[in-house]
């Protein structure tokens, strides 16, 4: 059957809309059957319930804690859960100092974990190495060189890693954030290689990599450290302003440190992701890229460049996190082009947890995990079916009134509800599996509210086509100017609705957000379906004899609609019977 030349264009469009669906719905397949995702969306902690944290600041001595360092790590802790993938997490305060994390589902351990930690990053000069046992660490193990733009680096850690993971997880090179050669290799350092001089006895430090900071009560604190005893860890003193003595996070060292250098605060961002060689591929390794801000490109160049000179083991830049060493590295020159990259034994899970604790901040205080308890949702199933039963009935309120008022017309807003519908469910599906968005009762009442919002957009195309039906235009004429002048109101609408979907989304507080994302969402959704679905099909039907020749049943008929007669004007013009009398009754007799 050939198809009609007026229906190719409508047809094409269509078919855009049919490709984003079998897109759509393709990838949600795909992450669903060889990824994590899963086929249905994500409900949140009102829904379905979750996982209730109690964590309780360490303290450490006599050191006090103000409210002003607890409602600090609030709001940290609630940037680093929404940070990881999951929304609608609840973060608050109980008693004065604890705080309670309530997140949907069960977390697993690394965000836990991530939620304690303080996770302030400084780098400093590495003053004295010694090993933690008698035994002499080897020289597989030995601190990674810091590689210049261009050079690949890969710790030697990272290279065992088959055999050996670390226990953190945290990488232990450092290099320039640039696309690394995949085939440099890293020359190996054997630890202490070169003896330690005697600093001067009184000598004022010149330098944060001058000896004279190590003091005799320095040597012995470095002497009665016992990293395996948590105990002794925890007790470990991170002054910025001062050297400390601290432990390897992996390897079994101990160390004197200088003065911080560079500091966490002076990151302007933090990412990770897969490192890139040269050609623009993969490497599969893992890694933490750094950005500096002015501050930090300058303290990270002086640092580079002063211990590049220096024997071993003051030629090592540590890079210390959370009171432990996470990597030594040795740089081969200057870095001063304001960024880094740490690499090592990463996952990408703990590449991210890593990337999110430094982006969005150290917290005041480190915390220990008091209570971990399951807790049951606080609407449930019952809630979510009444929110259910009453979508239904609002959308079948819509069709009943569009069936009535527009008649086969009404169908037309049907199949278009049904396609967004489609569309939303996909969405919805899919943002739960890559960004962690959870529906909660707030989000289902935004989905619920979005049915008006969508139906509205069709009313008001069908309105001004009928409109020029009463003016005596015939439909495919019709259609095509009333697209033409409810096209700007639409976008106009649907605009509005969206820019304050846009404001409560960034001034409200969680539980709300939720309704001003799907808000967001199905507006969009609108504009597609209205575009892509709703017009070009209206445009095919107006070529049909159903609706092109007015059927009572259309909904398009023009008597019922009381179209005015059109009549012949001369020369090929044709115009209304009651615009050319009311033209005759402005004329002077």
């Amino acid at each position: 059957m050939a198809i009609n030349p007026h229906n190719r264009g409508p047809l094409r469009t269509m078919s855009v809309l049919i490709l984003l669906i079998v897109g759509l719905y393709g990838l949600l397949g795909a992450v669903s059957t060889w990824g994590t995702a899963q086929r249905t969306p994500k409900l949140g902690l009102d829904l379905s319930g979750g996982t209730q944290l109690i964590l309780t600041p360490k303290v450490v001595g006599n050191q006090q804690i103000n409210q002003g360092q607890i409602l600090k790590a609030v709001d940290i802790i609630r940037a680093r859960v929404n940070g990881s993938g999951v929304t609608e997490a609840e973060v608050s305060t109980q008693g004065g100092k604890d705080i309670v994390v309530s997140l949907p589902g069960t977390p697993d351990a690394a965000t836990v974990n991530s939620l304690q930690k303080s996770s302030q990053l400084r780098m400093r000069a590495t003053l004295v190495e010694a090993p933690t046992t008698p035994t002499p660490v080897p020289t597989a193990t030995g601190p990674s060189p810091l590689k210049p733009t261009g050079q690949a680096t890969s710790g030697s850690k990272a290279s065992s890693s088959a055999t050996t993971a670390p226990k953190s997880g945290f990488p232990p090179a450092l290099s320039a954030a640039t696309k690394p050669a995949p085939t440099a290799k890293p020359t190996a350092v054997t630890p202490a290689a070169t003896p330690t001089p005697a600093p001067a006895t009184g000598a004022k430090p010149k330098n944060p990599s001058d000896l004279a900071w190590v003091t005799p009560a320095l040597e012995k604190q470095l002497a009665n450290l016992n990293c395996a005893d948590p105990k002794s860890v925890e007790a470990i003193v991170d002054d910025p302003a001062k050297p400390m003595v601290t432990c390897d996070a992996e390897r079994p060292l101990k160390y004197i440190l200088g003065p911080a250098e560079v500091f966490g605060t002076e990151i302007s961002n933090a990412t990770s992701g897969q490192q890139t060689t040269q050609g623009g591929t993969t490497s599969g390794i893992w890694e933490v890229r750094l950005d500096f801000n002015s501050a930090g490109t300058k303290s990270f160049c002086d640092l580079t460049s002063r211990i590049t000179s220096l024997p071993s083991p003051r030629n090592q830049g540590a890079i210390v996190l959370d009171n432990k060493v996470i990597s030594n590295p040795v740089p081969q020159q200057a870095l001063c082009a304001g960024n880094a990259s740490i690499t090592g034994s990463f996952t990408a899970a703990s590449s991210k947890v890593l990337a999110d604790q430094l982006k969005f901040g150290a917290l005041p205080l480190s915390f220990s995990l008091q209570t971990s308890d399951q807790i049951s949702p606080t609407l449930g199933g019952d809630q979510l079916t009444r929110g259910l039963i009453a979508g239904a009935i609002g959308l079948l309120l819509v069709v009943a009134y569009s069936l009535f008022q527009y008649r086969a017309l009404g169908l037309v807003t049907v199949s278009s509800l049904l396609i967004a519908g489609l569309l939303t469910y996909g969405a919805v599906t899919l943002f739960g599996w890559s960004t962690g968005f959870r529906l909660t009762m707030a989000g289902v009442t935004g989905l619920i509210v979005s049915i008006g919002i969508v139906a509205d957009s069709f009313i008001l195309y069908f309105e001004r086509v009928r409109d020029e039906v009463r003016d005596g235009r015939a439909l495919r004429a019709a259609v095509e100017t009333g697209w033409n002048r409810a096209r700007r109101t639409i976008l106009i609408s649907d605009a509005v609705n969206f820019l304050a979907a846009v404001v409560l989304y960034a001034l409200a507080a969680s539980n709300v957000r939720g309704f001003a994302f799907t808000l967001m969402l199905t507006t969009i959704i609108d504009i597609v379906v209205v575009f892509l679905f709703t017009h070009p099909l209206l445009s095919i039907l107006a070529t049909t004899k159903f609706f092109g020749e007015g059927h009572k049943w259309s909904g398009l008929d023009p008597k019922r609609l009381g179209a005015r007669t059109a009549t012949y004007a001369g020369r090929g013009r044709v115009t209304i019977a009651a615009r050319r009398a009311a033209a005759t009754e402005g004329t002077p007799s």
